[in-house]
């Protein structure tokens, strides 16, 4: 059994909207309020308040004057904020995020709403509203249905993504296997010499952000045409990210049927991005997006995924004779290895060494060390026939 999203556009009506923007404030303010509280009372008590203290407050907070129209706001989806406000803490405390920041109006919105909500109908209905809210159910939901999140987005659209515990059935297994390289230019490239292209959408469309950009900080603040603008900028915003993500899934889905053991490079994505030279287009690529698909689907359909270690030189090696050069530049697409000769594309080597050092790892090829000077390694890795056992099935 796994956990799987669906996700889904909804429509509500303006009285709907009015409800689910009382909503969207409730949460947001609960969350604020206690993150206040928080640092206050560790600055002036140096003291730590954890889910169930703030819990106990928010209880005591709905008695107050001038705070009763919290009770108009399903409790269980208050709590939950609380729950994120919490989490929020323990992700900065175990340096795994920054300190958390208030929620502001202008970005996307959301609530968690736990249980006691129903699809019927073509409508969803939810605790606190007597209407059901319009569902595009374009995909049959399946599975043991557990909790819902909806969100308004900057562009005023508005979505709900209901959480399953459902079985997937695993892809017929083969004995096919394949190493990828990422890059910029080339998205993705394999060790057959096949490459996926990098759509490079933000750059398509940095013209007109920057344009927008400019108008908008002439805009006074608050004002309709400021309102106007940002929802320009923010639909942009979300074309693009549409336009990544669909190509990501698109390849990741791809290679997952066609081959039982996926391989790839381990990247430190957060130090790259301190190259300012080439932050933007790193970031415009999604790796860290293109890997965490290929973890969640090859559990899902039976795959085999694997990264080798981040210092493993696959750019810098040849692939036929195992020799690693000291220095390689960026700029250098093909390469020639001194040592046998062998013309290399940069990126079908390196994608043709993760294989064969993802492999080794797993024990399905006899290891064999490269080195950088001296007697070079002539004979290439075998495969370990036996070890392949379980990839034919």
């Amino acid at each position: 059994m796994i956990q799987k999203t669906f996700k889904y556009r909804i429509y509500p009506t303006k009285e709907q909207e009015l409800f689910l923007s009382k909503q969207f404030g409730s949460t947001r303010f609960v969350f604020n309020y206690f993150l206040n509280e928080r640092k206050l009372q560790y600055l002036e008590n140096k003291k730590h308040i954890n889910y169930y203290d703030t819990a106990k407050s928010l209880t005591e907070l709905k008695t107050k004057d001038g705070y009763e129209w919290l009770n108009d706001v399903n409790s269980q989806t208050l709590q939950y904020s609380l729950r994120t406000l919490d989490i929020s803490f323990h992700n900065f405390f175990q340096k795994r995020a920054g300190f958390p920041r208030f929620k502001k109006k202008s970005n996307d919105q959301c609530i968690r709403i736990p249980q006691h909500f129903s699809i019927e109908n073509g409508k969803i209905f939810i605790p606190k509203l007597k209407t059901g809210i319009k569902i595009n159910l374009h995909t049959p939901l399946s599975g043991k249905i557990g909790a819902c999140s909806i969100r308004k987005t900057c562009t005023n659209k508005y979505y709900v993504s209901i959480l399953c515990e459902c079985e997937i059935k695993s892809l017929k297994k083969n004995k096919n296997s394949i190493g990828i390289d990422v890059g910029i230019k080339n998205l993705v490239s394999t060790n057959d010499g096949i490459f996926f292209e990098n759509p490079k959408t933000l750059q398509k469309y940095q013209k007109k952000l920057s344009y927008l950009q400019r108008q908008l900080a002439k805009k006074k603040r608050g004002s309709s045409k400021y309102k106007k603008l940002r929802i320009k900028i923010a639909k942009i915003h979300e074309m693009i990210s549409n336009i990544r993500n669909d190509n990501l899934h698109k390849i990741s889905r791809k290679l997952i049927n066609e081959n039982q053991v996926i391989i790839s490079e381990t990247l430190s994505v957060a130090n790259m991005l301190k190259n300012h030279r080439l932050a933007k287009s790193i970031s415009d690529c999604a790796w860290g997006e293109l890997f965490r698909q290929f973890s969640y689907k090859s559990e899902w359909y039976g795959r085999t995924y694997y990264q080798i270690d981040k210092y493993f030189p696959s750019s810098k090696m040849c692939n036929s004779c195992k020799f690693v050069v000291d220095e390689l530049p960026l700029n250098i697409r093909d390469w020639t290895c001194p040592y046998c000769g062998t013309i290399h594309n940069r990126d079908t080597n390196a994608a043709k060494n993760i294989l064969e050092q993802g492999l080794t790892d797993l024990g399905l090829r006899n290891a064999i060390p490269y080195q950088k000077s001296g007697e070079a390694i002539l004979s290439k890795m075998s495969l370990n026939r036996e070890a392949l056992g379980f990839i034919q099935g």
